[in-house]
């Protein structure tokens, strides 16, 4: 036989208003989600182009052993992106988990009448600083992609200068 709930956990209608404000609060951190989701989106497409020209290379230095002195250059910048990629992927996924918890704490200290104010805020804080390491790896991992594509523009440019010099 189970016991009914005890009035203390449950919302009387009286407090509707004070669920309502509950709901206010949440919706900021909901958008949050909706960013760090679109965040994600854009790291996944990153990492999954540096996959796919990683098993290129790949292909190519295990059939080309004796040209792949560039590819082997281009397969370590490739690795260092795929690093980077992933420890943003992860502080997002992190961020957002800290969100949800941040959420849910808010409706559940309402619900059952505690105070979470410390609690929400250092998480909002832990996940704000998640985000920022994540975003930091992101502007890394583009650093790192820019300079490989510069280098490689630059040696092309050499080479055809080289090659079409009267």
């Amino acid at each position: 036989a189970t016991r009914p709930l005890t009035r203390k956990f449950m919302f009387p209608e009286s407090s509707i208003p004070e669920l309502a404000h509950v709901i206010q609060l949440a919706v900021a951190p909901v958008f949050l989600l909706t960013a760090l989701s679109t965040m994600l989106s854009v790291l996944i497409n990153r990492l999954s182009r540096v996959v796919d020209r990683t098993r290129k290379l790949e292909a190519f230095i295990l059939d080309n052993p004796a040209r792949s002195a560039h590819p082997r250059t281009e397969l370590h910048t490739l690795f260092r992106r795929t690093v980077l990629c992933n420890r943003a992927i992860t502080l997002c996924t992190l961020t957002a988990l800290l969100i949800c918890v941040v959420v849910a704490l808010l409706f559940i200290s309402s619900l059952m009448g505690f105070s979470a104010t410390l609690a929400v805020a250092a998480l909002f804080v832990i996940s704000m600083g998640t985000f920022i390491v994540a975003l930091l790896s992101f502007l890394q991992e583009i650093r790192v992609a820019s300079t490989a594509l510069e280098n490689s523009a630059k040696q092309i440019l050499e080479m055809t200068h080289i090659i079409h010099k009267p």
